[in-house]
């Protein structure tokens, strides 16, 4: 991060402390917040983001904070009624109205009546279903990209932030995910199933495999939890030693 861009943000700190106000989130528990702050002390400016389904450009995103920042990214959603909104309100990114799965193709989404539990999973659909308050709207044929492809398609460098919610799906993109050559500083991750009854679980698979790729857990909000590249982190030091040197000199 260039000097231009810390004392930007300290004085944008600065001049919100002076007026009483606070950082706006527009995540659903300030994931966003989160990792803007894990971001800063990692040193970087304008954060670079994939966002594997994003839903809507501001309503429960974990990106368009970073997006009013000036950040910029991709937005997976396959629902095409989103894709309208995503180039309206945020044009800087590039929208992809395509799912992700382990292998290129097609496969039918479920479009259910609250968006937000759209899914590729016919059991998680039908689970909705059962529970009286949600329905199978529609059911469309949707492209299928695999989440390697469209790292190497869509961005010249490795995006600073992943963040990936996908109804019963999640687990399936982390497992295909070429770790060894795309090292994302940080990712979130949704690791909480949903249900209306109070029995939703966490998913420990999704964290374990987060952690086996040497990334480490910085921050649980139930719903979603945080993780950052080990390397990275534990090197902040010497990167913020290095910085004050290179000042000096």
């Amino acid at each position: 991060m260039g000097l231009v861009s810390r004392l930007r943000r300290r004085l944008s700190h600065l001049a919100n402390w002076a007026i009483g106000s606070e950082k706006v989130s527009y995540a659903q528990c300030g994931e966003d917040l989160i990792v803007d702050y894990v971001l800063a002390v990692l040193d970087v400016g304008q954060v670079s983001y994939l966002d594997i389904g994003a839903h809507h450009p501001r309503y429960l995103s974990n990106t368009y904070y970073f997006y009013r920042q000036g950040g910029r990214g991709v937005c997976v959603e396959p629902d095409p009624n989103a894709l309208r909104a995503f180039q309206q309100v945020r044009p800087r990114d590039i929208c992809l109205p395509v799912g992700i799965g382990n292998v290129p193709g097609t496969a039918d989404l479920f479009l259910m009546t609250t968006s937000t539990l759209n899914t590729f999973s016919r059991e998680e659909a039908e689970r909705y279903q059962a529970y009286g308050t949600e329905q199978i709207e529609r059911v469309i044929p949707v492209e299928i990209k695999t989440v390697n492809q469209v790292l190497e398609e869509y961005f010249e460098s490795v995006p600073d932030f992943v963040s990936i919610d996908v109804e019963g799906m999640d687990l399936s993109i982390l497992k295909g995910f070429d770790f060894e050559r795309f090292r994302p500083k940080v990712f979130c991750v949704e690791t909480l199933t949903y249900t209306e009854d109070g029995g939703e679980e966490k998913i420990s698979e999704l964290q374990s495999i987060l952690q086996q790729n040497d990334y480490l857990i910085y921050a649980d909000t139930y719903i979603n939890t945080i993780a950052v590249d080990r390397h990275a982190w534990t090197n902040r030091k010497l990167l913020q030693t290095c910085k004050r040197v290179s000042t000096r000199a």
